[in-house]
């Protein structure tokens, strides 16, 4: 989804002001050379990523979809019962 310039402005400003003070946690699918498709803007895109990666910690879970292996034991057990 595309945030626009403006959408990318508020949300760097929030990040600006909870800087070292409170945490914050971002979900995405997306790598974050990814990014670039919701912040067009690549300045702005660069100065989220570095606020949200500065003494922060960057969790991997995978290419693996828990929602979607959900669904597919779901609709297995749906089958066999």
């Amino acid at each position: 989804m595309e945030l626009d310039r403006r959408g990318a402005e508020l949300l760097f400003q929030v990040l600006t002001e909870r800087e070292e003070k409170n945490s914050v946690a971002i979900a995405s699918n997306e790598s974050f050379s990814g990014w670039t498709k919701t912040f067009t803007d690549p300045r702005l895109c660069a100065a989220i990523v570095d606020r949200l990666t500065f003494n922060g910690a960057i969790i991997e879970t995978g290419t693996d979809s828990y929602r979607l292996a959900h669904t597919k034991a779901q609709g297995e057990q749906n089958k066999a019962g």
